[in-house]
């Protein structure tokens, strides 16, 4: 006798499904120009990704950890389900999946074909501050100056006029803390944040050298190799959970309390951080006749792409 268990394979669909989802936010993170929050609300799954998060909180967590006493054990699993796990993980396993698979191509592309993937980059930037600011209105003085404001600090930020304080793990733990929370923006990219950041090459290869590194380890390879690496990984995630329980918050507060002003910043920052990706370029490359019109092209490319998906995708809303 077969006996048909529904149960599991919806539970399994739904697993999938938020593989897949993951995959797609992961994807769209990685490169900047393109917003994984986007993506959620295309999707259709943005209400439920910030429900989710915002759950989570220190009382819950405790809940969750006490939940070896028997007594306990009924809360813990009411707080699991209020944590949506069963989403969240999935989600979070196909986004860092993208995002590993992404971050190895880019962390080649960078040292081999530097003009083609930042001028790539600096097209998607421009193309998508075009696409998200034709729906902002600058209907004041205030809204006026919070795009000034946001062009100026990203502006600043591109040209290393206005720097991080302090170095090595303060800045990834912070890089981590603001990308993080970019991510599940409707608009921000976290790429872009790390490309202003000046952390994006450097992150990428990092993470590329750990996985790398990993692997290695099945066929015998250093342990002191992964190490390394895996430091900076860790401080990064360190900084992402960090952002999630806090400045993500802060910017949902904001969205909630004046929508329209904090959109007008935010996408303000996208167009300021436009030169920032030109900055890779310089490091490998002098500004010839050439390599201007090489850049361009490439960011012709770009700005193409990320047109012809918001084409596909019937546009993009900040909102």
């Amino acid at each position: 006798m077969e006996y048909e268990r529904t149960d599991v394979a919806v539970d399994r669909l739904e697993l999938l499904r938020a593989y897949g989802y993951g995959l797609c936010m992961g994807a769209a993170d990685a490169l900047p120009g393109v917003s994984g929050g986007t993506v959620a609300l295309l999707l259709g799954f943005y209400g439920r990704l910030i429900a989710a998060i915002t759950a989570f909180t220190p009382r819950r967590a405790i809940a969750v950890l006490r939940g070896y006493h028997p007594e306990r054990r009924a809360r813990a699993r009411e707080s699991l389900l209020e944590l949506d796990l069963q989403f969240l993980i999935p989600l979070g396993v196909g986004m860092v999946t993208a995002v590993v698979l992404i971050a190895d191509v880019v962390s080649s592309l960078a040292e081999t074909h530097p003009i083609a993937i930042f001028g790539f980059f600096t097209g998607l930037i421009a193309a998508s501050a075009i696409t998200l600011g034709r729906s902002l209105e600058l209907s004041s003085p205030t809204h006026v100056g919070a795009a000034v404001a946001g062009a100026t600090l990203a502006l600043l930020v591109a040209a290393d006029i206005l720097q991080l304080p302090g170095g090595g793990p303060l800045v990834i733990v912070f890089a981590g803390a603001i990308a993080i929370s970019a991510m599940i923006l409707p608009g921000i990219s976290g790429s872009l944040i790390l490309i202003l950041l000046g952390q994006y090459v450097f992150l990428s290869g990092e993470l590329s050298a750990f996985v790398r590194a990993g692997l290695g380890l099945l066929d015998g390879g250093s342990l002191a190799a992964v190490t390394d690496p895996g430091t900076t990984v860790a401080l990064f995630m360190v900084g992402g959970i960090v952002g999630l329980v806090t400045i993500a918050r802060v910017v949902r507060a904001a969205l909630a309390r004046n929508r329209g002003l904090t959109l007008v910043f935010l996408v303000s920052l996208i167009a300021g951080s436009v030169p920032a990706p030109l900055h890779n370029i310089a490091d490998a490359h002098a500004w010839t006749t050439e390599t201007i019109a090489l850049t361009a092209a490439w960011a012709a490319i770009g700005a193409i792409a990320l047109f012809a998906l918001e084409s596909l995708v019937g546009g993009f809303d900040p909102e």
